[in-house]
């Protein structure tokens, strides 16, 4: 595994853990911003900030069981430098109030003796060099290859796995897994997007298709909440197969209350297992702006966490996905980081 970070409190070792925390540190066929590939350390290193007691639960992450098996071993994919927005304004003369003599106009020279280079319209490429101990070269498939290993592992183990991506194409792995164990498994996952495409820039297995896989190739037992995104192709799809999606402006007229009491009409019968899955671009960028693809208009971190409140009891699964982190100051991270807190709560406490 790589990485020495782990997530706040995941002091349990693995034999006595109820839930497994691992990260995928791959971001190989993002397509807008890269960067999620930094997000799995992000995220743990964010989880320092909080309190271990949960007073809506009146329980404490002290007492439950969980343990961080650090990062998947994925070999490093160079997808190139991280552009990270920046506005060089130029030189410019700025008035300058001297109650003495009135306006002087000074020359602003900018920052002294520290070279950089302006790639053009405002990007600073920024190269990382990966997670620690990972190295080569790494297709989407073996990275959803290394992810299945750790997921049937832990579900083989009767735990509950936890992934920290990454993007989102490493979750189809995660559903797989947890399919394979549970039968009667049904699928939400909270996405600003369709994610339907057959392909994308040629690749069949991108982020940009995760739930096209998922419904062909695993369940159709599925619903996604949270949708403003998609091409015409992806509505007219949805349409025609009858896949169940609430989209974002639903949840705003009719309230997030309304759209999780009517989940379990829309899923099979006899589902008896959830499978969850949290794109972070479901929120508006207001709330979560270090996203691999933003996407306006989307709910609110409070709807989120009635959807994770809500679902957690009955997932035998959770991921986390597409947080790119150089693009705020933290923020994003420190929200997916309490969110993993907030699952673990909410599951404890039907236990």
């Amino acid at each position: 595994m790589g990485g020495e970070l782990f997530f706040a409190d995941a002091d349990s070792n693995y034999p006595d853990a109820d839930f497994v925390i691992f990260g995928a540190p791959f971001d190989g066929t993002s397509s807008f911003r890269k960067g999620s590939r930094l997000a799995p350390d992000a995220i743990r290193e964010a989880s320092y900030n909080f309190e271990t007691y949960n007073p809506y639960f009146d329980i404490d992450l002290a007492d439950i069981p969980f343990h961080d098996a650090g990062n998947v071993d994925i070999p490093f994919h160079d997808a190139g430098d991280v552009d990270i927005p920046f506005h060089d304004a130029g030189d410019r003369d700025i008035p300058f109030y001297d109650a003495g003599d009135g306006y002087i106009p000074f020359h602003d020279a900018g920052n002294a003796d520290i070279p950089f280079h302006d790639a053009g319209d405002g990007y600073i490429p920024l190269h990382d060099a990966g997670d620690r101990g990972i190295s080569g070269n790494c297709t989407v498939e073996q990275a959803q290859a290394a992810v299945d290993e750790m997921v049937t592992r832990i579900l083989s183990d009767g735990k509950i796995p936890i992934m920290l991506g990454g993007e989102h194409s490493l979750t189809v792995p995660c559903v797989r897994g947890s399919k394979n164990h549970f039968n009667d498994l049904g699928v939400v996952v909270l996405d600003a997007h369709f994610d339907l495409r057959q392909e994308y820039e040629g690749e069949v297995n991108s982020h940009a298709c995760v739930s096209r896989r998922i419904i062909e190739d695993i369940t159709d037992n599925y619903i996604s909440i949270g949708i403003r995104s998609g091409t015409r192709d992806e509505y007219s799809l949805a349409r025609s197969r009858g896949i169940t999606y609430y989209s974002a402006d639903l949840v705003e007229e009719k309230g997030i209350t309304h759209v999780l009491a009517e989940l379990s009409r829309h899923l099979d019968l006899d589902t008896g297992h959830l499978y969850l899955s949290l794109d972070m671009d479901v929120l508006d960028p207001a709330y979560a702006p270090a996203l691999g693809t933003p996407e306006p208009f989307g709910l609110t971190d409070r709807q989120v966490l009635s959807v994770i409140r809500r679902l957690a009891p009955r997932s035998v699964g959770f991921d986390l996905v597409e947080i790119a982190p150089g693009f705020d100051s933290g923020n994003t991270a420190l929200l997916g980081a309490k969110y993993v807190c907030e699952f673990i709560a909410s599951a404890q406490a039907s236990r």
